[in-house]
């Protein structure tokens, strides 16, 4: 859509509202309104001002004037508001030079694909990522100085089974990691999954499948087409805001927090991804899995850089409750054909135009500009000096034995860790001025706030452990 477009839908719709939407470092949409009568051509040039201190990470105070420039291809009728509300998703720009600010990830995104087309390696990379995501009836949690705590309650889940309900108790749900693929009513959540899908094709996004995940307590998964990696974070943000409001709108409430219950699975964020030049498909060959050399070193880059890439594709201290050694998670940095056990799995296809690789460790909660760019910079460090993978591991990871399962390196245990790891590793990164210097250096102090919190706030199960010693 062009910005001539974008103006006569304006009129010919009768839109009252334009709602300018970006992302910030930790991933979340931010958004401000502007009344379709204060909307012009002159927006998509001169840009909407914003007070860039007020988010966190980015500017300090003495020079917080930021611009908001929307990308017209973006425009998109909001399917939740009360009046009619165009929404199109923003750059930020510094109003200096006009040039996209360093630390805002949508510009950080596009310099990503620059700089591919600028190696000669490749003119595009897809991604095609997998957030998995929970939807329960209510949640509670507290923390203050008198203690903390939290409470899910789902109708769906295993615990319910003893719960007196007005409506009486349906008795079908899904086991502890009995959640996949169960028809209703053991799978309670098919009809609003399915409104889900439909509103996602009504903002142009295709749905490929949907479905219950393994976890009890309504675990989710709506797989959509795969974009070049711009395009392709745009549409995960736009997911992320139909599954949080539909779920509302059934009185339900949605997270993608990667590790919400304990003693169920996690949600993951498994990303494929692969190289196209000239429209033909780099990853596609004769070697292992029928991927080409180039793929395999583009595995060998990720292998050699995940535990600085964990940082930022896993980026909260919950994202390692579920990346924990003895269970099945995909921490193990192996490569394989077909094997979930692996980090980095290489799915079946009889097509060289299908020919890909999946990333398992990444979770939901990642800013998606910022992991699918590093995941490619990582990547083409593996293709611009030739770092093989290795061989493959075809065996079940986790039932190795402990003498052969040392061998095999694993993510990191800890977000801390990560960001020691970004911080001695991000010149892959920082290559073609993609990543800078100042970024990486602003989201360690931005995520090591989290880490500090969270190392001194009591937990209630050290209660458990040492209340009575």
């Amino acid at each position: 859509m062009s910005v001539s477009d974008v103006l006569k839908l304006i009129q010919d719709s009768k839109i009252k509202f334009v709602d300018l939407r970006f992302t910030d470092t930790n991933g979340k949409e931010q958004h401000v309104t502007i009344p379709s009568h204060s909307f012009d051509a002159d927006k998509f040039e001169d840009g909407h001002p914003f007070d860039g201190s007020s988010i966190a990470g980015w500017k300090s105070i003495q020079a917080s004037d930021m611009l908001l420039i929307p990308d017209p291809e973006t425009a998109n009728m909001d399917p939740f508001m009360d009046d009619t509300t165009l929404i199109m998703t923003c750059d930020v720009v510094e109003p200096a030079d006009g040039k996209g600010y360093s630390r805002d990830p949508r510009s950080l995104a596009k310099r990503g694909e620059i700089y591919l087309k600028s190696t000669g390696i490749g003119d595009v990379a897809y991604f095609g990522p997998e957030p998995e995501f929970f939807i329960f009836d209510s949640v509670y949690w507290h923390t203050d100085m008198s203690g903390c705590s939290v409470k899910i309650e789902s109708e769906e889940a295993a615990w319910s089974s003893v719960i007196k309900y007005d409506s009486g108790n349906i008795g079908h749900r899904p086991a502890i990691k009995g959640g996949y693929f169960p028809v209703p009513p053991v799978d309670s959540l098919q009809n609003i999954r399915s409104t889900m899908c439909m509103t996602l094709e009504q903002l142009g996004i295709p749905v490929e499948v949907h479905h219950h995940e393994v976890a009890t307590a309504g675990q989710c998964e709506i797989g959509t087409r795969f974009n070049s990696l711009v395009k392709r974070a745009d549409w995960n943000q736009l997911l992320k805001y139909v599954v949080h409001n539909v779920a509302h709108s059934y009185g339900k409430t949605a997270t993608f927090m990667p590790k919400p219950i304990v003693g169920d699975n996690g949600s993951g964020m498994h990303v494929h991804q692969s190289i196209w030049k000239d429209g033909e498909n780099l990853f596609s060959g004769n070697g292992y899995a029928g991927l080409s050399e180039t793929a395999l070193f583009y595995i060998g880059g990720i292998l050699k850089h995940a535990k600085a890439l964990n940082a930022i594709t896993n980026p909260g201290t919950n994202s390692y409750k579920r990346l924990v050694a003895g269970f099945e998670a995909p921490i193990n940095m192996a490569y394989s054909a077909s094997n979930r056990s692996a980090a980095i799995r290489i799915p079946h296809s009889n097509s060289p135009k299908g020919r890909r690789i999946e990333v398992r460790f990444p979770d939901p909660t990642a800013n998606p500009y910022l992991a699918f760019t590093a995941l490619m910079m990582a990547g083409l460090d593996g293709i611009q000096n030739k770092i093989h993978p290795g061989d493959p591991m075809d065996k079940n990871l986790y039932d190795l034995p402990p003498e052969e399962a040392a061998k095999v390196p694993n993510t990191c245990a800890s977000l801390d860790e990560a960001l020691e790891h970004l911080d001695q590793d991000r010149d892959f990164l920082i290559r073609g001025g993609v990543f800078t210097h100042d970024m990486i250096d602003a989201y360690i102090q931005l995520k090591m706030e989290e880490v500090r919190l969270l190392r001194t706030t009591t937990h209630p199960v050290e209660f458990d452990m040492y209340y009575s010693l």
